[in-house]
């Protein structure tokens, strides 16, 4: 059985990922802060024919993720792939005169990432395999007003895997950073929700077969290499006016 760990499991795309790998009969290691969550997502992994295991975590704590890994490996035996999915979005309250809210999006989202699979990363080299994801963003590569904190911690994200993979692959460790564009989470807020969303589970079953294939970087759905595409061509005076007339 695949041994499975994944943080923010307790909604979105972390949930979905939950689903998707019991049916697939996995034990998989369901990670939040929100344990109130996880109980009723923990039961519906069981009935879907997973092997569940759950922890409180909260990724901004170093200690709390050495525990968590260490825990699900022995519970589970081992690991075969983690994936990095807890995250938070969020404005940079740039007129505020506080860093507060960066700073809280940083350490989330990037520190984060690093906390949690660090600790794994050992025994993957001693077993000669596994698979480390993250799951960034397409902003990442699109400039978005008042989300600096959000886009550049995506963009470090991707600069990190990228800079780990030709060492991680020499041990069998495989680095796979999936960027999404718009899923239907919590996490779109505001006026961002009126554009054309994939569902969690769609997402989930597609992050799935990415992750199966090995791949290095993905974008997803792949209609988003196009916006990229654009923001790079398009002259920068042009491109701040459409994106403010947006939002």
């Amino acid at each position: 059985m695949m041994k499975i760990f994944i943080t923010g499991a307790s909604s979105g795309i972390g949930e979905a990922l939950a689903y998707a790998y019991s049916k697939r009969k996995c034990i998989v290691g369901l990670s939040a802060r929100r344990v109130d969550l996880l109980k009723g997502i923990l039961i519906r992994c069981k009935k879907l024919g997973g092997s569940p295991f759950m922890y409180k975590l909260d990724v901004q704590n170093p200690d709390d993720c050495k525990l968590a890994a260490h825990s699900f490996m022995l519970d589970a035996g081992g690991i075969d792939c983690v994936i990095a999915n807890a995250g938070i979005g969020g404005d940079d309250n740039l007129y505020s005169g506080s860093s507060n809210d960066i700073n809280t999006i940083l350490n989330t989202n990037l520190q984060g990432v690093n906390n949690i699979l660090m600790p794994f990363i050992p025994k993957m080299k001693e077993q000669k395999k596994g698979k480390l994801v993250c799951i960034s963003s397409v902003a990442g590569y699109i400039p978005i007003p008042f989300h600096g904190g959000y886009a550049g911690s995506k963009i470090a994200l991707r600069m990190i895997f990228d800079s780990w993979r030709p060492t991680l692959e020499k041990d069998g460790i495989k680095t796979i950073c999936i960027c999404p564009g718009f899923i239907d989470t919590p996490i779109v807020k505001g006026p961002a929700r009126k554009i054309p969303m994939v569902s969690p589970d769609k997402a989930a079953e597609k992050f799935i077969h990415f992750i199966n294939k090995g791949k290095r970087t993905i974008i997803y759905p792949w209609y988003y290499r196009i916006l990229i595409f654009l923001t790079k061509i398009v002259p920068k005076r042009l491109y701040t006016f459409l994106i403010n007339k947006c939002l």
